[in-house]
């Protein structure tokens, strides 16, 4: 349904522009940008990923064979192929998954989460994003990042071609004030996209966090696990240096640390995803 919105918003902002524009080849355009964009995204979003995050499959061997065991025994668990594994070499505890679907995943973790957690506390993590690959929250968020990033396109070449006058109607084209005052809420409304489109990003970002919470502790059978390992990553400070605005809203918790309001973070508040696991009984 969201994804299904989203088409809908994109093909909607091109009709405007090319109406705007008085040419709807723009529409066209914007159609198969998304198109192409979803289908790139889809197919090698994982490789993308892992290489901004300067991450290295981690070897079966010393030090990561503990690793590598506790990703097959959940793997196991969950019913699904063994992610691959990678490993970030980086003090800060974090961790992702990616991949479009469970036969084509991959699991990262730092060196620092690596270092901090204990046994139990690493269970939980790979759990959480062991859950993240079996509900195919990848394949959702790499959509949904994608049409976001067309939103935002469609939205700056609408205001650097105004900006600079270009192609716009008059108001005898558009049918005297009615015509003025849907290009007005049209003006209005494409300005805004990128604001609307990010808030619905960032929404479905903190439900599948903690949905994925959920079923981590169900695959552990110890949510005590993950509640001690959040409390951890929350309680250091130090940034993840490889992470961006891309790949952000992939970690197990925000990567940069940064003290911003509920409405626009990436993830919902540790302290409640804390709560919640710890009233939980499985």
């Amino acid at each position: 349904m969201l994804i299904t919105i989203f088409l809908v918003f994109v093909v909607a902002l091109g009709y405007f522009l090319s109406w705007y524009f008085s040419n709807y080849l723009i529409l066209v355009i914007a159609v198969v940008v998304a198109t192409v964009q979803a289908l790139v995204s889809y197919y090698y979003s994982d490789s993308i990923a892992l290489a901004v995050s300067r991450a290295e499959e981690a070897p079966r061997e010393e030090p990561f064979l503990e690793l590598h065991r506790i990703v097959e025994n959940l793997a196991i668990t969950a019913g699904i192929s063994k992610p691959r594994v990678y490993i970030i070499e980086d003090p800060s505890p974090n961790a992702f998954a990616t991949g479009r679907d469970p036969k084509h995943a991959s699991i990262a973790v730092t060196t620092g989460l690596l270092s901090m957690m204990d046994k139990n506390e690493l269970q939980g993590v790979i759990a959480h994003e062991m859950s993240h690959i079996a509900n195919f929250d990848i394949r959702l968020a790499t959509i949904v990042v994608v049409l976001v990033g067309v939103v935002a396109l469609l939205s700056d070449w609408f205001i650097r071609i105004s900006w600079f006058g270009g192609g716009r109607r008059n108001n005898d084209e558009n049918g005297g004030q009615i015509g003025s005052v849907l290009m007005i809420i049209g003006i209005i409304l494409i300005i805004l996209a990128p604001i609307f489109a990010t808030l619905i990003q960032l929404a479905i970002s903190r439900k599948r966090e903690y949905l994925a919470d959920a079923n981590g502790a169900l695959l552990t059978r110890y949510p005590e696990g993950l509640a001690s390992a959040l409390e951890k990553i929350a309680k250091d400070e130090q940034p993840l240096t490889s992470a961006n605005r891309a790949t952000a809203h992939l970690y197990i918790a925000d990567p940069w640390k940064k003290d911003i309001t509920n409405l626009f973070a990436t993830h919902p508040p540790i302290e409640e995803r804390v709560k919640i696991l710890r009233s939980m009984t499985v």
